[in-house]
């Protein structure tokens, strides 16, 4: 039985997909764009700025389920910059400081409203 999971205190989706789905205890969190929830706005142009936001609205959704950055198992890193890898690794770092989640990142030609990088996750209960 799949669960459709939304929040006001993540960005809306933009297109024919949910903000999350749940299934068998799992989450599956669709890619996250550094918008604002309340604005609408993008973060600034700045990789750091950008990975913050996407990370915060993240786990704004996890949080309206009860769940917690912790119960993250995989993400799946979208940059369209790797050369800025290291200044994403260290803003991530700060929201998985202990037992973090596997990953992947992956550079691409360009993300939705020109962002400089996006995030989906699976997480667990």
């Amino acid at each position: 039985m799949k669960k459709i999971i939304s929040t006001k205190n993540a960005p809306a989706a933009i297109g024919p997909y949910s903000q999350a789905t749940e299934a068998n205890g799992l989450i599956f969190i669709s890619g996250q764009l550094p918008v604002d929830p309340a604005t609408a706005a993008m973060a600034p142009a700045d990789i750091r700025a950008q990975t913050e936001a996407v990370l915060k609205n993240l786990q704004a959704i996890l949080v309206s389920e009860g769940l917690t950055l912790a119960n993250v198992l995989k993400t799946t890193v979208f940059m369209t910059d790797l050369s800025q890898f290291g200044q994403m690794n260290e803003v991530y770092g700060s929201f998985f400081p202990a037992n973090p989640p596997a990953r992947a990142t992956i550079e691409v030609k360009a993300l939705p409203k020109a962002a400089l990088v996006e995030i989906e996750a699976v997480a667990a209960r």
